[in-house]
């Protein structure tokens, strides 16, 4: 496993339409591994290949103890809305707000080229949004409004009150 440099905004790939995965192979799998390598290593929750320079349909989310491989993906279904404050690692610095589905259906294929379907909601659902639309080429800020200078200490503080709220989010589950 590496970890990948990240692209960032001005990066003509980050404008480009990914291109469907039509078979998958051991460099698929090392790149699968080596985008969770580099979204753990810079702190942050989903991946999207183009981020790393691929203009492929994977993305990579974690949250908790929940790793998404997602290759292919797409929104069958959407309920609801919300507002997200969003960031980006190809977008250092900066963060925004955006509107975004309370819950999505996702279909995708797994690392072994099975296809399935997940439900997710709140977070997880503007997460997996953010990291499917850089697979059409756009970045938050396509969207965004609200937009704000964030420094890195604000960066981190975002960083913990996120995993506050997973902890959260983990208590929840296991009192249902």
């Amino acid at each position: 496993m590496a970890i990948r440099e990240i692209r960032v905004h001005g990066d003509d790939i980050l404008q480009k339409k990914a291109r469907p995965v039509t078979n998958i192979t051991p460099a698929i799998h090392t790149l699968l591994d080596d985008m969770l390598e580099t979204m753990r290593a810079k702190d942050a929750v989903g991946l999207a290949a183009p981020q790393v320079g691929i203009l492929r349909r994977i993305v990579v989310v974690e949250m908790e103890d929940d790793i998404f491989e997602l290759i292919n993906p797409e929104i069958i279904e959407s309920d609801g809305s919300q507002t997200s404050n969003e960031a980006c690692l190809s977008v250092p610095g900066k963060c925004g707000d955006i509107e975004r589905p309370f819950e999505v259906t996702v279909r995708a294929l797994d690392r072994h080229g099975e296809e399935y379907t997940v439900t997710v909601d709140e977070f997880l659902a503007a997460a997996f949004c953010h990291e499917i639309d850089h697979l059409e080429g756009e970045i938050f800020l396509d969207k965004a409004t609200n937009i704000q200078f964030i420094t890195n200490e604000q960066a981190e503080e975002r960083r913990r009150i996120r995993k506050l709220r997973q902890g959260n989010r983990r208590a929840r589950r296991l009192r249902k």
